[in-house]
């Protein structure tokens, strides 16, 4: 546990240096993440079916995870400093954003994806589609400057590249979520007005029966899933040619990272299709 412990803190200690942004961005986020847990304890109110502090944790989580491994791939990436700068800056800045709106919303006893039921709320949701909308374009220009940059690990070098690429495909799937449903604008024109635009469930309403810790769906389909899935291929890839370094020579740890890739995305699409047609991942009752 001690060695553990010293390899992480050296870990943060070169990010730190490396990119102080967003490594403080992913330290202030596993610390949000903390103070939303302690709200799951505290706070008995529930959003949709779920603890109101539930989502604010979970983004939390996501973000910190990112910065800290965006911050990781930018150490391979020491050419590229304007690159580095715009990016890092344009995702800290849309983190701290997107978990003030989250966390603001939870505060208020609300949701803050796809709610337009007030005036306020159109706003906020607007405001954090446009945010993380550029913060995915923003990322484009990592992959480019992977794709551009030679490595001495070659099967890293493609693990970043095609790992960075399927997370911003997966971020993409976030909208499919924004669209208002069937169900959304029968009740819009009943009620004469609007009130959520957009779900991540899939043949069923927001807020049922879902997995402990993520909520997704166990009755219907759920794009959550997929999105996750996607998401964090970044940091999943990365792993195939780390963790068989000592093992393998060069060619087959570049053999076994594009397999690993294939598959990774196979599964993702698989996912999705699964989704959209509305089949839950474990289903449930």
């Amino acid at each position: 546990m001690t060695t553990l412990n010293n390899r992480i803190r050296t870990l943060l200690a070169r990010l730190w240096t490396a990119e102080p942004l967003l490594t403080g961005t992913g330290i202030f986020m596993a610390a949000l993440l903390l103070a939303s847990v302690v709200g799951i304890w505290l706070d008995p109110r529930e959003i949709t079916g779920a603890p109101a502090w539930l989502k604010p944790a979970k983004f939390a989580a996501s973000t910190a995870i990112y910065s800290l491994t965006l911050a990781w791939i930018f150490t391979f990436l020491g050419d590229w400093t304007r690159t580095r700068r715009w990016v890092g800056r344009a995702t800290a800045f849309t983190f701290f954003l997107e978990l003030a709106i989250i966390d603001w919303q939870a505060w208020r006893g609300t949701t803050s994806h796809f709610n337009v039921a007030t005036s306020l709320d159109t706003s906020l949701f607007a405001i954090m589609g446009t945010a993380i909308v550029l913060q995915t374009m923003a990322s484009v220009a990592v992959a480019v400057a992977l794709w551009r940059q030679r490595f001495g690990n070659r099967a890293l070098g493609w693990a970043l590249r095609l790992g960075v690429a399927i997370t911003i495909v997966g971020a993409s799937t976030g909208g499919l979520m924004t669209g208002p449903t069937a169900d959304q604008l029968a009740q819009a024109e009943a009620a004469g007005r609007l009130t959520l635009a957009g779900a991540h469930t899939v043949g069923g309403a927001d807020g049922g029966p879902g997995l402990p810790g993520t909520g997704w769906s166990t009755r219907h389909g759920d794009l959550r899933v997929p999105h996750f899935v996607g998401l964090h291929a970044m940091q999943v890839l990365p792993l195939v040619p780390l963790l068989t370094l000592r093992h393998r020579n060069e060619a087959s740890r570049v053999r076994l990272t594009l397999v690993a890739a294939a598959a990774y995305l196979v599964m993702f699409a698989a996912l999705l299709v699964q989704a959209l047609r509305g089949v839950p991942l474990v289903s449930i009752g």
